[in-house]
Formats: C-alpha cells, structure tokens, sequence
C-alpha cells in the first residue's frame, strides 16, 4: 500500500514538471523554426523577471493574484466543480474593495482596510453562490453557467463606473481617483527591499491563504466532506454528507478566494479601479496555475511565480526582437500538457510497466537458473 501512494505522489509530481519541460521544448522549436536562438531568448525572459530587486519585486506582484484566483478554482474542483466564473468573481471584489474605500476615505485603516478586504470577499462568494446554488438545487452546469456570468459580472462593473458611482470618485470617464492611504495594501518595506516595486501586502496575504486553504482542506471536517463529495457525492450522500450543502459551500470559499484576487489588484497594485473591456486574464490564468500546481499550496505558490516569470519575462524577450508571443506560446504549451496529463500519464505508466516488465523476466531467469542448479545437484547425487 505505502509502495502504492508513494507511486502516485511520484506521478502527481512529474506530470507538471514534464508538462513545463514539454512546454519550454515545444516553443524552442518555435523560435528555431523562426530564426530565433532559444537560448537567448530564455535567458533574457528569466534576466528579465529576475535580474534585479524591482523586477524579481514586480513578478512576485503578478503571481499573487494568481495564487488567489487558482487556489479557489482548486478548492472548487476538490468538489468536483470546473468554476471558470473566476474571472467575473475577482472583479466582483476588485469593484466592491474599491467602492468601499471610494466611501469612506476617512475611516482609520484599521478599519477601512480590513472592511474593504471582506467585503470584496463576500462579493466574489455572492458571484459565485449563484452558479454553487443552481447546480445543488437545479442541476445546471455550472461551466456554462459561471461562463455566462462572467459577462453579466463584467458588463455590471461597466455600469457601476459609468452610471451608478458619484462624479466625485471618478478621475475620468473609464477611471476612479486613486484610494486613499487608509485602504491601500502598499508597503514602504516592500517597496524598500525591491527597489521601489509594486510587491505590496497582498503578497503577505497570498502566503496567508495558501497556509490558511491547505488547513481547511486537508484538517478541518469541511475539506474533508468537500473532498469526499468530489470523490463520490452518492457515496457522500449515503454517509451522511450534504451533496447540496457542501457544492455551495464549496463555490462560496471559490469566490470569496477568487474575490481576493480582485482585491488585491484594486487596493495592492492598481491602487483603483478602471473600467475592462475583456474578462479579467487573472481568472483563467490562475486555473491555469491551479492545475499546473495540481491544486496543492505548495505546487500553485511555484505554478504562479513561473507565469509570472513568463508574462513578465516577454519583455525581455522583446529587447531580443524575439516577440511576445513566443512566452504567450510557451504558457498556453504548459497549459495543453497539463489538460493532457492523460497522455503523460500513460507514458510513464508504459515506462513503469516496462521497468516492472524487465525486472520480472531478470528475477524469473534468475529463478529457473537455481532450479536447474538445484536439479543438477540432485541429479549428481543420485547418480553417485
């Protein structure tokens, strides 16, 4: 049994890295086919996201939405849940967090700060308690219904930029003033030790959950039944867990991580909120880094600062003339061996299967060679 798991946990931990190895070669080729060194090019995009403090400072701003946004489409999919809704369900709290500190500039950010974090909380759980809510009592799928949501959540902040928001928030017709220092997540000491970067505390809040979502699921009773309902929910059912309880408390803990995601952009990087033309790409991004992380802390915390490396890396690559695309290339190559995973997996149980395969014939020729030496003492003895 222990031979068993620790099989898996070999498996569970080099089907991404394969996937990422398969990645890089695949867009090596792409550049060798267009005339580019991919040596170079690689080179420069790590240079380029980790040359120095800001830059190394600026990609681990980048991944910390990541991180929020994958961690709740892996809590989601623990209950067996494909919440694509991530994007529309960040911007619910990136608009919310920034409403709140829009309101009450004034408040001691004791209070203000921690009051605009919750409530962009609540509003990416509220975006995605609806989809949660209609799969448990409906059966709706809830890939169509959080898709579908995401442009009803995107075309709602346009409106509340536009329509709803007093002209005293706005700097311009597509932006908000900045918010005020009692509801920002900037930190001097970050911004010192990176020379200036826009890594703030959200970053100390991304570490935070990855502790905080590790513990709910895998040591409180809710993880456990989220898990288990993910695994079987008829089985679940049968012992006593709530399917419909535990799909929605499932979502709820998605958006409201999801949510943070926004939070963070709004009140951590972009310091306001500034109308979207597309869904948020932190969304899908972060399934992306969840399952490339293959849902566990750990694996999304190195997931998201690789995309950051590559999203941040292709300015590098630009100075090199090679395009941006080529990192784009690169992302969406480890996406496709991640979603392939079955592909690889069957590579490597062929692999094992022949190791296994050869380790058996070696320990039966080396059977047969005893027996026949057994026999031909035997043998000798009688004829004696």
């Amino acid at each position: 049994m222990s031979n068993l798991k620790e099989r898996l946990d070999i498996k569970a931990l080099l089907i991404p890295l394969i996937a990422v190895v398969f990645g890089f070669m695949l867009g090596a080729v792409i550049m060798l086919i267009f005339g580019y060194n991919p040596i170079e090019g690689y080179q420069a995009m790590i240079q380029s996201a980790l040359q120095n403090p800001f830059f190394t400072g600026e990609t681990l701003s980048n991944a910390t939405p990541l991180i929020f946004t994958a961690l709740g489409f892996a809590v989601a999919n623990s209950a067996g849940f494909f919440n694509i809704g991530l994007s529309g369900q960040a911007l619910c709290g990136w608009v919310a967090s920034v409403w709140v500190a829009l309101a009450n500039p004034t408040l001691p950010k004791p209070i203000l700060l921690p009051l605009a974090i919750i409530i962009g909380m609540l509003a990416g759980a509220i975006a995605a308690g609806i989809p949660g809510a209609l799969r448990a009592y409906f059966g709706t799928s809830e890939v169509i219904t959080t898709i579908m949501l995401n442009y009803v959540y995107l075309y709602l902040a346009g409106n509340i930029l536009h329509n709803v928001w007093p002209k005293s928030y706005l700097a311009n017709t597509d932006s908000t003033n900045v918010i005020s220092e009692n509801a920002s997540l900037t930190s001097k000491f970050m911004q010192g030790i990176t020379g200036g970067s826009s890594l703030n505390n959200g970053f100390i809040l991304a570490i935070l959950f990855l502790i905080l979502v590790w513990f709910l699921m895998k040591k409180t009773t809710t993880g456990f039944e989220i898990r288990a309902v993910g695994l079987n929910p008829f089985a679940s059912e049968y012992a006593g867990i709530s399917s419909k309880r535990t799909i929605i408390t499932s979502m709820l803990i998605s958006g409201a991580l999801a949510g943070l995601g926004g939070v963070v952009q709004g009140l951590g990087y972009f310091q306001n909120y500034s109308n979207q033309a597309t869904s948020l790409s932190i969304g899908f991004d972060g399934m992306a880094v969840s399952l490339l992380g293959n849902g566990s802390s750990i694996g999304i915390f190195l997931s998201a600062i690789l995309f950051a490396i590559l999203r941040g890396g292709s300015a590098g690559m630009q100075a090199m003339n090679i395009p941006a695309e080529i990192a784009q290339i690169v992302a969406a190559s480890i996406i496709f061996f991640v979603g392939a995973n079955y592909l690889v997996r069957l590579l490597l149980d062929k692999l094992t299967k022949d190791k296994e395969k050869v380790a058996l014939e070696v320990a039966g020729a080396s059977i047969n060679a005893s027996e026949e030496k057994s026999k031909d003492k035997g043998n000798g003895g009688e004829a004696s």
